[in-house]
């Protein structure tokens, strides 16, 4: 079974950055593409971004693209959110998830993953 535990939420000034990073275990590290999503007081948990290390594929919702930017350390099995240009409606709790089959493809739909970490927060101040 695939684990997932995510680190680096904190409390950061608008226009600040923070990276967060998500630790795997359990499988075959870049065999399942890895998914970050957040989840905003009151609202659903959406798709930030997500790579596939198979494939080369990344995807990132249109608010954070060119902000944000995830990325793979194979030797570590951690895959890492690097977040620029933070704003107050980033706030939020971030979680990273992986699908329930390996695959060189990734998506940014909650029901494509399965197995997903405990989540850290993220606030952005003004």
């Amino acid at each position: 079974e695939v684990q997932l535990v995510e680190s680096g939420g904190g409390l950061v000034q608008a226009g600040g950055s923070l990276r967060l990073a998500c630790s795997v275990t359990g499988s075959t590290f870049g065999d399942y593409a890895i998914g970050w999503f957040r989840q905003a007081p009151g609202k659903e948990r959406e798709g930030v971004a997500c790579s596939s290390s198979l494939s080369g594929i990344t995807r990132y919702t249109d608010s954070v693209k060119g902000r944000f930017a995830i990325s793979s350390d194979n030797a570590k099995n951690t895959v890492y959110l690097q977040m620029n240009s933070l704003k107050p409606e980033d706030t939020a709790v971030y979680y990273c998830a992986a699908p329930i089959m390996a695959g060189n493809s990734c998506g940014l739909l909650r029901y494509e993953y399965v197995y997903w970490g405990q989540g850290t927060q993220v606030t952005v101040f003004s």
